[in-house]
């Protein structure tokens, strides 16, 4: 690990009292376990001590201290995210900071670090317009789009992080920036696809788009009735507009008796679509799937954007997971077979399966370039085991046999997407380290920027950036 050796304990979290009275919480303190806890549950952040953020003069009194004292800094809002978590060091919280002002004339929001997508999106609602948000709504905003996002209507506006025009981040000299393409062109660069490498981020203005309706929804099969639905979704995503986004999840229910009928002991193929033309071209551009077989459900039709957390929805109460991607180039009827097999109920350790469709427009580079990597991809294969039914050292196993499966894989891997690795971030060991995420330059690119700005790597506690 990188890093200067640690002051951390009793002592430092005694001066950090001194310096913010009001913000800091230590192991014992009422507030600290939940401070510290997330949506994801597998692991947690122990620090030394809590920072709840109630501005940027805060986190950047906070992040002065870690420097001085040569620790750790890092930073949750909702804890979705979680990759590393904190031993020690500081732990700044900005769950507290939130709110979203929209601007509908230049179709922008400014939003504060612990703002939910699910706030913005009734905010934008009001003027006829959405942010770029991705399945759950419940998701921190700022975390999300650091990571790149790959959102609902991804294959029309591309991804969330192209849609940035500012950035308020607290870099590791604990100086407060604004940072925009004008102010620093390589940090705004590094920010926008890098994760939380870079610093603390305080504040954020987004792009909207101007979206107020869509035809979307769910259609689910039975793959013991409907066995070839993913070959006829594979052959289906070629020859989609770019105003539809779509995916399919393939999930094997367990024989439990807890289990409604519609899902016990059944592997299930979901297809989630998300589409911005009219309704009557929706029906058509759906027909193909719907003539595929008969449905369990079908949920496809017309709603407001404001209801398209229903598309995936997605679990809201928090729990352990982990899950990991590859990004492919093709996907072809081999390697449709190959997920098949893997993802059935015969495999030891259940995972969800999930093929996005991506091209269109997240296969071309934004007017403002920016760290989100790999645009040639043309489908993502993600993998998810929840951890009440699994061993986490079985599931990284299983995702990586899965993975590893598509027989393509070697020739037609670009690498992986920032946002869909749960887990397995650290370096050494049987845990993945971070470089696949970017392309090999632009890793090199970030790695020199990162020596630069954080030497010590203080902010390391993430998909970490390894330095130069």
């Amino acid at each position: 690990m990188n890093g200067a050796p640690a002051a951390d304990g009793p002592a430092h979290v005694g001066l950090l009292r001194k310096e913010l009275p009001d913000a800091v919480l230590a192991p014992g303190d009422d507030g600290f376990d939940a401070a510290c806890a997330g949506f994801q549950t597998a692991y947690r952040h122990r620090p030394s001590a809590v920072v709840r953020a109630d501005g940027s003069e805060t986190v950047a009194a906070a992040v002065a201290h870690a420097a001085d004292h040569g620790l750790s800094v890092a930073v949750q809002a909702t804890g979705h995210g979680l990759s590393v978590p904190a031993e020690g060091g500081v732990l700044i919280s900005t769950a507290g900071l939130r709110g979203v002002t929209v601007d509908a004339g230049a179709r922008t929001a400014r939003i504060a670090p612990g703002t939910r997508f699910s706030e913005i999106i009734e905010a934008a609602a009001r003027y006829g317009l959405a942010p770029l948000n991705g399945s759950a709504p419940d998701v921190g905003a700022v975390g999300y789009v650091l990571g790149g996002g790959l959102g609902l209507l991804g294959r029309q506006f591309g991804y969330a992080a192209d849609h940035v025009t500012s950035v308020d981040v607290v870099t590791a000299d604990a100086r407060v920036r604004h940072v925009t393409a004008d102010s620093d062109a390589d940090l705004f660069w590094a920010l926008r696809g890098a994760g939380t490498n870079f610093g603390v981020v305080t504040g954020m203005e987004i792009g909207l788009v101007p979206v107020s309706r869509m035809y979307g929804g769910e259609l689910v099969f039975d793959l013991a009735r409907v066995p070839g639905i993913l070959e006829v979704y594979r052959q289906w995503t070629g020859t989609l507009p770019e105003e539809l986004t779509s995916s399919v999840s393939l999930v094997a229910y367990p024989d439990l008796p807890m289990l409604p009928d519609r899902l016990r002991g059944r592997h299930l193929a979901q297809v989630r679509i998300a589409y911005t033309g009219d309704s009557r071209r929706g029906e058509e551009l759906t027909a193909p799937l719907r003539e595929a077989g008969p449905r369990q459900s079908d949920s496809v039709a017309e709603m407001p954007y404001t209801e398209c957390g229903s598309i995936h929805d997605d679990p809201p109460l928090p729990h352990a997971y982990l899950g990991d991607n590859v990004l492919l180039r093709e996907f072809g009827a081999e390697d449709a077979a190959a997920v098949l097999r893997g993802a059935g109920p015969g495999s030891g350790v259940p995972c969800v399966v999930e093929i996005r469709h991506l091209g269109g427009a997240l296969g071309r580079a934004p007017l403002v370039p920016n760290a989100v990597g790999h645009r040639d991809a043309h489908y993502l294969l993600r993998t998810l085991t929840p951890l009440q039914f699994a061993d986490p050292d079985e599931a990284r196993a299983a995702h990586r046999q899965l993975l590893g499966a598509v027989g393509g894989v070697r020739e037609a891997s670009v690498g992986r997407f920032h946002n869909f690795v749960y887990g397995g971030c650290e370096d050494g060991g049987a845990h993945r380290p971070a470089d696949d995420l970017w392309e090999p330059a632009d890793h090199g690119r970030l790695s020199e920027l990162k020596a630069a700005l954080d030497p010590a790597n203080m902010f390391r506690c993430n998909r970490n950036v390894r330095l130069a």
